[in-house]
C-alpha cells in the first residue's frame, strides 16, 4: 500500500476559555477535549483551572461544553458546575481531576480520569481513578477514594492520560506512565511514555508492562494515545514533545501516528499524522491532545493549541478516510 500522508483541514478553534468560560472555577485552561455523543449534540469534556493561589499553586477540574452537531462552533450549554468533586484531604485526586476519557457501556457514563497530587520534590504526582454518572454524564460519582490504575514497582509514578476503548468484547486503556523526572533550571520536567491496559469489566485492570511507542526525540514524552479503528486497522494518533524547554515552537508538542493490527504492536509513522502547528494564531506554538470522532462519514480531531490548552481546544476535519 501507498505511504498515505494525512491532510487535516483547521475548521478553527471551538472553545476559547477566556470567551466561553463563566465561573472563577473555569477560568484558564480547556485541556484535553473528549467526545460523547447524544442526538443532537456532542458533549466535549475537557479540563480547567481557576487562577493560582497566593502561592502560585493551581487546582484542576473538569467540565463539559455541549456543541450544536450542525455546527461545531455552536455552544449551546457548557458545564455550570465540576463534573466531579476533587478527592478529600490526602487522595490521590486532592488536587486536580485531568484528563478525563467517557464511554457508553451497559446503559452507564463511565468516566476515567488522571487524579493529581502535589509533592515535595516535584510539582505532582498522578494516577488513574474511576467514576460512573447517573445523570447523563452531567456528573460523576467515584468508584472510591482510590485509583483503579496506579504505581507499581515497574511504573512508579504519573499514571495518567487514559483512553478508555471498548474492542473485541473487552476494556482497553491507553495511558501514559513516567520513566524519569529531568531537572531543566531547577525545574523538575516529567518524562513519560504510552502504555497499555485491559481488562472484562473495567475495575480490575491487567497491565501489558511496556512501551508502545518508539520514541525518535530527546528525552520524548508521550502523551494522549487516541485509537480509531477504521479499515481493518487501528489506527492511534498522539502527541509527543521534547524533554525540555517545550513551551515554545521549536520543542513543543507535535501530533504523531501509528498503526497496529492487534492494539498491541504499533508501527509508528509520524510523517503520515498531517496536522501541524499554524504560521499564526491560537496553535502556531503547538499542536497536542488529539481526539478522533466520526460524524455523518467524516472523521474530525477535536486538539489543543498553544500552551497545552491555554489557548482553548479547536477542531480539524479528515480529507478522505483512514487507512
Amino acid at each position: 500500500m501507498e505511504d498515505i500522508i494525512y491532510k487535516w483541514t483547521k475548521l478553527g478553534r471551538v472553545y476559547n476559555p477566556e470567551i466561553h468560560g463563566h465561573g472563577a472555577w473555569m477560568a484558564q485552561f480547556a485541556q484535553a477535549p473528549c467526545i460523547l455523543k447524544f442526538d443532537n449534540f456532542l458533549r466535549v469534556y475537557f479540563s480547567c483551572r481557576p487562577l493560582p493561589d497566593a502561592q502560585g499553586q493551581y487546582v484542576s477540574y473538569s467540565a463539559y461544553a455541549d456543541l450544536d452537531k450542525r455546527d461545531l462552533f455552536r455552544i449551546i450549554n457548557v458545564a455550570s458546575i465540576p463534573i466531579l468533586d476533587l478527592g478529600s484531604t490526602g487522595t490521590f485526586d486532592e488536587f486536580g481531576t485531568y484528563p478525563v476519557s467517557v464511554i457508553r457501556r451497559s446503559g452507564s457514563i463511565i468516566a476515567y480520569y488522571g487524579g493529581w497530587t502535589r509533592c515535595e520534590s516535584v510539582p505532582f504526582n498522578v494516577a488513574i481513578g474511576r467514576a460512573v454518572s447517573h445523570d447523563d454524564g452531567k456528573t460523576f460519582i467515584k468508584s472510591g477514594p482510590g485509583p483503579v490504575l496506579s504505581f507499581d514497582p515497574d511504573e512508579p509514578f504519573i499514571l495518567s492520560g487514559p483512553k478508555i476503548r471498548f474492542y473485541n468484547d473487552r476494556y482497553y486503556m491507553w495511558y501514559i506512565a513516567g520513566c524519569k523526572w529531568i531537572l531543566d533550571n531547577h525545574r523538575a520536567e516529567p518524562v513519560y511514555r504510552i502504555r497499555l491496559a485491559s481488562s472484562d469489566d473495567g475495575i480490575s485492570w491487567e497491565k501489558e508492562h511496556r512501551n508502545l511507542i518508539e520514541t525518535k526525540i530527546e528525552d520524548e514524552a508521550q502523551a494522549s494515545p487516541d485509537v480509531f479503528f477504521r479499515n481493518g486497522k487501528y489506527h492511534m494518533f498522539f502527541c509527543y514533545r521534547y524533554g525540555t524547554g517545550y513551551r515554545g515552537r521549536e520543542r513543543g508538542y507535535r501530533i504523531g501516528y501509528a498503526w497496529s493490527y492487534n492494539l498491541t504492536d504499533w508501527e509508528r509513522e509520524d510523517h503520515r499524522a498531517g496536522l501541524e502547528v499554524s504560521d499564526i494564531g491560537w496553535d502556531s506554538d503547538m499542536v497536542s491532545y488529539p481526539h478522533l470522532y466520526e460524524h455523518e462519514g467524516s472523521i474530525y480531531m477535536f486538539y489543543l493549541g498553544n500552551g497545552v490548552g491555554r489557548e482553548g481546544f479547536g477542531v480539524a476535519r479528515l480529507e478522505g478516510d483512514l487507512f
